[in-house]
């Protein structure tokens, strides 16, 4: 009963952080309608020259058109749910090195969530968009199809998202970490919609332990496909670990940090 009543206002800041969020991004619904259909606009380029490559090629080591569909929709909706409702972790280095953690340090909310939730991402709406887009014209939407496919989006989604904790949470460190941050997140994310097939020896083992696209990659087939209950297992572990390791990482740092004296006011 105690913890129901500390998760409810919890949960409630977090639920008005993203309203405010995309209240803001509404606010010029111009500029909200282009940057979201330049996204989804850009995303639809890449499938194009998918579908030309399947014309000739109908199998690829085992995969299908409607696979590299669903992984450019598990990638692109996994990405876009992180970005819009957590946002600010792709800009953590530059908070840290600009010692503009101050803000969130003083107040009574947990700090990396509260860091998270105070920004999203407005481009990042047309992956999301798109991804719904793909599952509707590909995916297999009986009732568990979709419970699958919004499966594979939380363990693309929370892959992604701690992923690029701990690579920026390297400026607690190193301090600039934006560069190596920003690479790093270039790498998970475009090896994310590669067919994991054509990969072998070295570098997939990388993209399942050190870059973890692979467990993103491969969910159309072992998931969305075939529901592989070993490879399942194995996708939340590496999630849970992924998770593990970003929380862990963050606050290890955290105790490094030095305030950069910054003051402001939050509404």
């Amino acid at each position: 009963m105690r913890q129901n009543s500390k998760m409810m206002p919890l949960l409630r800041f977090v639920w008005t952080c993203w309203k405010l969020n995309l209240t803001g991004a509404m606010e010029f619904r111009l500029s909200f309608l282009m940057t979201a259909g330049m996204m989804m606009v850009n995303n639809a380029v890449w499938i194009f020259f998918w579908g030309l490559y399947f014309q000739r090629f109908p199998v690829v080591n085992g995969w299908e058109l409607q696979d590299v569909m669903m992984m450019w929709a598990v990638s692109a909706g996994g990405f876009g749910l992180s970005a819009v409702l957590f946002g600010n972790a792709y800009r953590l280095a530059s908070l840290v090195a600009g010692g503009q953690l101050d803000l969130y340090l003083t107040q009574p909310k947990p700090v990396l969530l509260h860091i998270l939730v105070s920004r999203m991402s407005v481009s990042a709406i047309g992956d999301v968009l798109f991804a719904l887009l793909l599952y509707g014209l590909f995916g297999d939407r009986s009732p568990l199809g979709l419970l699958k496919f919004v499966l594979a989006l939380l363990i693309a989604m929370l892959i992604f998202l701690f992923f690029v904790v701990t690579t920026q949470s390297l400026a607690f460190y190193i301090g600039q970490a934006e560069g190596i941050g920003q690479q790093l997140f270039n790498a998970i994310l475009t090896f994310s919609t590669y067919p994991t097939g054509i990969f072998s020896g070295w570098g997939r083992l990388v993209l399942f332990t050190v870059i973890p696209a692979g467990f993103i990659s491969y969910l159309p087939i072992g998931l969305l496909r075939e529901a592989d209950l070993a490879f399942t297992l194995q996708a939340l572990g590496m999630t849970g670990l992924v998770t593990a390791a970003g929380l862990w990482f963050f606050h290890r740092g955290l105790r490094r940090y030095s305030s950069g004296n910054a003051m402001g006011l939050r509404m």
